[in-house]
C-alpha cells in the first residue's frame, strides 16, 4: 500500500461528521418532515436509497416520493449542532431541537 493511500485513508477516518436536523419538502403538497442525523453529509443519500428501494419507514414521505416523484422532495439543512464531547449529550440536543423545529415549521417526524 503506498503512503499516500495509507495517508488518505487516515484522513477519512479521521474526518469530522457533523450532527444536526434537516427538513424535507414535498413541492407537489404542503408536506414538510423533519430529522435528525448524527451526520448530516450522509442522511440524504440514505433516506433517497431507502425511497428508491420503496422501503422506507415513513409512510407519509414514501406516498409522496411514490405520488410524486423523487423531483418533488427536497432535502434542506435546519440546523447544525456544534461538536459535542459525548455521544449522549449530542443525542439529548438533537431530540430537543428536532422537537422545536418540527413544532416551528408544523412537520411530521421522520
Amino acid at each position: 500500500m503506498t503512503s499516500d493511500r495509507k495517508a488518505a485513508i487516515a484522513a477519512y477516518k479521521e474526518r469530522k461528521t457533523v450532527a444536526g436536523v434537516f427538513l424535507i419538502r414535498c413541492t407537489g403538497s404542503p408536506q414538510k418532515w423533519v430529522g435528525q442525523s448524527p451526520n448530516l453529509e450522509k442522511i440524504q443519500n440514505r433516506i433517497w436509497f431507502s425511497l428508491r428501494q420503496g422501503s422506507h419507514n415513513c409512510r407519509s414521505l414514501q406516498a409522496a416520493w411514490t405520488d410524486h416523484g423523487p423531483d418533488s422532495l427536497t432535502f434542506e439543512e435546519c440546523e447544525r449542532l456544534e461538536e459535542e464531547e459525548t455521544p449522549y449529550i449530542r443525542d439529548a440536543l438533537l431530540k430537543e431541537r428536532v422537537q422545536h423545529w418540527r413544532s416551528q415549521l408544523g412537520a411530521e417526524a421522520i
